[in-house]
Protein backbone atom coordinates (compact mmCIF):
# COMPACT_ATOMS: atom_id res chain seq x y z
CA UNK A 1 0.00 0.00 0.00
CA UNK A 2 3.21 2.14 0.51
CA UNK A 3 4.62 1.59 -2.87
CA UNK A 4 1.27 2.51 -4.46
CA UNK A 5 0.97 6.09 -2.77
CA UNK A 6 4.31 6.63 -4.78
CA UNK A 7 3.71 4.65 -8.14
CA UNK A 8 1.11 3.02 -10.08
CA UNK A 9 0.37 -0.61 -9.99
CA UNK A 10 1.97 -1.71 -12.98
CA UNK A 11 5.40 0.62 -12.35
CA UNK A 12 5.81 -1.74 -8.95
CA UNK A 13 8.23 -5.02 -8.99
CA UNK A 14 8.43 -7.96 -7.32
CA UNK A 15 12.10 -6.04 -5.98
CA UNK A 16 10.33 -3.20 -5.09
CA UNK A 17 8.01 -5.17 -2.52
CA UNK A 18 10.58 -7.07 -1.23
CA UNK A 19 12.97 -4.39 -0.71
CA UNK A 20 10.31 -1.78 0.83
CA UNK A 21 9.60 -4.96 3.32
CA UNK A 22 12.55 -6.41 3.74
CA UNK A 23 11.64 -9.66 3.08
CA UNK A 24 13.26 -12.24 0.48
CA UNK A 25 11.84 -12.92 -3.20
CA UNK A 26 11.07 -16.62 -2.11
CA UNK A 27 9.16 -15.50 0.89
CA UNK A 28 7.41 -13.05 -1.51
CA UNK A 29 6.66 -16.50 -4.01
CA UNK A 30 5.77 -18.56 -1.00
CA UNK A 31 2.70 -16.40 -0.17
CA UNK A 32 1.89 -14.75 -3.62
CA UNK A 33 1.78 -15.89 -7.03
CA UNK A 34 2.50 -12.30 -8.56
CA UNK A 35 1.48 -9.00 -7.45
CA UNK A 36 -2.32 -9.42 -8.74
CA UNK A 37 -2.38 -11.72 -6.15
CA UNK A 38 -0.96 -9.34 -3.04
CA UNK A 39 -3.66 -6.76 -4.11
CA UNK A 40 -6.58 -8.86 -4.12
CA UNK A 41 -5.32 -10.85 -0.79
CA UNK A 42 -4.40 -6.84 0.35
CA UNK A 43 -8.74 -6.50 -0.42
CA UNK A 44 -10.07 -9.27 1.23
CA UNK A 45 -8.31 -8.95 4.45
CA UNK A 46 -9.34 -5.46 4.64
CA UNK A 47 -12.85 -6.21 3.87
CA UNK A 48 -12.61 -9.20 5.92
CA UNK A 49 -11.96 -7.32 8.92
CA UNK A 50 -14.46 -4.48 7.65
CA UNK A 51 -16.97 -7.30 8.01
CA UNK A 52 -16.67 -8.94 11.35
CA UNK A 53 -20.04 -9.50 13.05
CA UNK A 54 -21.19 -7.64 11.00
CA UNK A 55 -22.80 -10.60 8.61
CA UNK A 56 -26.59 -11.49 10.17
CA UNK A 57 -29.71 -10.20 8.79
CA UNK A 58 -30.46 -7.50 10.84
CA UNK A 59 -26.81 -6.18 10.59
CA UNK A 60 -26.00 -6.15 6.87
CA UNK A 61 -26.52 -2.91 5.90
CA UNK A 62 -23.68 -2.09 8.73
CA UNK A 63 -21.35 -4.10 7.11
CA UNK A 64 -22.03 -2.71 3.63
CA UNK A 65 -21.08 0.46 5.32
CA UNK A 66 -17.99 -1.01 6.70
CA UNK A 67 -17.36 -2.19 3.45
CA UNK A 68 -17.80 1.33 1.35
CA UNK A 69 -15.57 2.52 4.46
CA UNK A 70 -13.00 0.90 4.03
CA UNK A 71 -12.77 1.09 0.34
CA UNK A 72 -12.97 5.24 1.18
CA UNK A 73 -10.36 4.77 3.84
CA UNK A 74 -7.62 2.72 1.38
CA UNK A 75 -8.93 5.90 -1.32
CA UNK A 76 -5.18 6.02 -2.99
CA UNK A 77 -4.68 2.36 -2.94
CA UNK A 78 -8.20 1.45 -4.30
CA UNK A 79 -8.06 4.20 -6.73
CA UNK A 80 -4.47 2.75 -8.15
CA UNK A 81 -5.67 -0.52 -8.30
CA UNK A 82 -8.92 0.60 -9.95
CA UNK A 83 -7.08 2.50 -12.50
CA UNK A 84 -4.40 -0.19 -13.39
CA UNK A 85 -6.79 -3.62 -13.10
CA UNK A 86 -8.30 -4.89 -15.28
CA UNK A 87 -12.42 -4.44 -14.27
CA UNK A 88 -12.51 -8.52 -13.63
CA UNK A 89 -10.16 -8.90 -11.53
CA UNK A 90 -11.36 -5.54 -9.51
CA UNK A 91 -15.27 -7.35 -9.28
CA UNK A 92 -13.78 -10.31 -8.01
CA UNK A 93 -12.04 -8.66 -5.35
CA UNK A 94 -15.46 -7.02 -4.80
CA UNK A 95 -17.43 -10.39 -5.34
CA UNK A 96 -15.63 -11.62 -2.91
CA UNK A 97 -15.89 -9.35 0.00
CA UNK A 98 -19.71 -9.03 -0.89
CA UNK A 99 -20.64 -12.56 -1.18
CA UNK A 100 -18.82 -13.50 2.66
CA UNK A 101 -21.55 -10.29 3.22
CA UNK A 102 -24.77 -11.29 1.44
CA UNK A 103 -23.92 -15.26 2.35
CA UNK A 104 -23.98 -14.90 5.93
CA UNK A 105 -27.70 -13.06 5.89
CA UNK A 106 -28.83 -15.93 3.51
CA UNK A 107 -27.56 -18.70 5.80
CA UNK A 108 -29.60 -17.78 8.73
CA UNK A 109 -32.89 -18.05 6.25
CA UNK A 110 -32.29 -20.41 3.73
CA UNK A 111 -30.63 -23.57 2.15
CA UNK A 112 -30.87 -21.93 -1.36
CA UNK A 113 -27.97 -19.28 -0.36
CA UNK A 114 -25.57 -19.89 -3.49
CA UNK A 115 -28.36 -18.39 -5.87
CA UNK A 116 -29.97 -15.68 -3.73
CA UNK A 117 -26.24 -14.55 -2.36
CA UNK A 118 -24.83 -14.37 -5.77
CA UNK A 119 -28.05 -12.33 -7.14
CA UNK A 120 -27.61 -9.62 -4.18
CA UNK A 121 -23.56 -10.31 -4.91
CA UNK A 122 -23.76 -8.91 -8.77
CA UNK A 123 -26.25 -5.58 -7.68
CA UNK A 124 -23.60 -4.58 -4.59
CA UNK A 125 -20.66 -4.44 -6.74
CA UNK A 126 -21.97 -2.71 -9.67
CA UNK A 127 -23.37 0.25 -7.03
CA UNK A 128 -19.66 -0.01 -5.56
CA UNK A 129 -18.16 0.14 -9.17
CA UNK A 130 -20.00 2.96 -10.15
CA UNK A 131 -18.86 4.65 -6.68
CA UNK A 132 -15.47 3.95 -7.22
CA UNK A 133 -15.32 5.24 -10.85
CA UNK A 134 -17.06 8.06 -10.10
CA UNK A 135 -14.33 8.67 -7.43
CA UNK A 136 -16.39 8.24 -4.00
CA UNK A 137 -17.72 11.54 -3.99
CA UNK A 138 -21.46 10.20 -2.74
CA UNK A 139 -22.38 10.09 0.71
CA UNK A 140 -21.61 6.16 1.94
CA UNK A 141 -24.71 6.70 4.49
CA UNK A 142 -27.26 7.72 1.74
CA UNK A 143 -26.00 5.17 -0.57
CA UNK A 144 -26.69 2.39 1.76
CA UNK A 145 -29.54 3.63 3.14
CA UNK A 146 -30.83 3.78 -1.00
CA UNK A 147 -29.60 0.29 -1.40
CA UNK A 148 -31.44 -0.61 1.81
CA UNK A 149 -34.52 0.88 0.85
CA UNK A 150 -34.43 -0.92 -2.63
CA UNK A 151 -33.72 -4.08 -0.70
CA UNK A 152 -36.04 -3.83 2.09
CA UNK A 153 -37.61 -7.54 2.50
CA UNK A 154 -36.09 -8.63 -0.80
CA UNK A 155 -33.74 -11.63 0.80
CA UNK A 156 -36.61 -12.89 2.88
CA UNK A 157 -39.27 -12.42 0.11
CA UNK A 158 -36.79 -14.31 -2.20
CA UNK A 159 -36.14 -17.34 0.51
CA UNK A 160 -39.46 -17.21 1.31
CA UNK A 161 -40.44 -18.01 -2.43
CA UNK A 162 -37.44 -20.37 -2.60
CA UNK A 163 -39.44 -22.32 -0.22
CA UNK A 164 -42.78 -22.16 -1.08
CA UNK A 165 -40.97 -23.77 -4.29
CA UNK A 166 -39.69 -26.64 -2.84
CA UNK A 167 -42.92 -27.28 -1.09
CA UNK A 168 -44.85 -27.53 -4.06
CA UNK A 169 -41.83 -29.62 -5.91
CA UNK A 170 -42.20 -31.89 -2.68
CA UNK A 171 -45.94 -32.36 -2.65
CA UNK A 172 -46.15 -32.86 -6.59
CA UNK A 173 -43.28 -36.22 -6.06
CA UNK A 174 -45.56 -37.62 -3.25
Amino acid sequence: KRLLLKKPLDKITITDITTDCGISRMAFYYHFKDIYDLVEWSCVEDGTKALQGKKTYDSWTEGLTQIFEAVLENKPFIMNVYRNVDRERMERYLYHLTYDLIVGVVQEKSKDLDIIANFYKYGFVGIMLEWIQEGMKADIEELVNKMSLTLHNTVTTSIHNFQKNSEECYSEIG
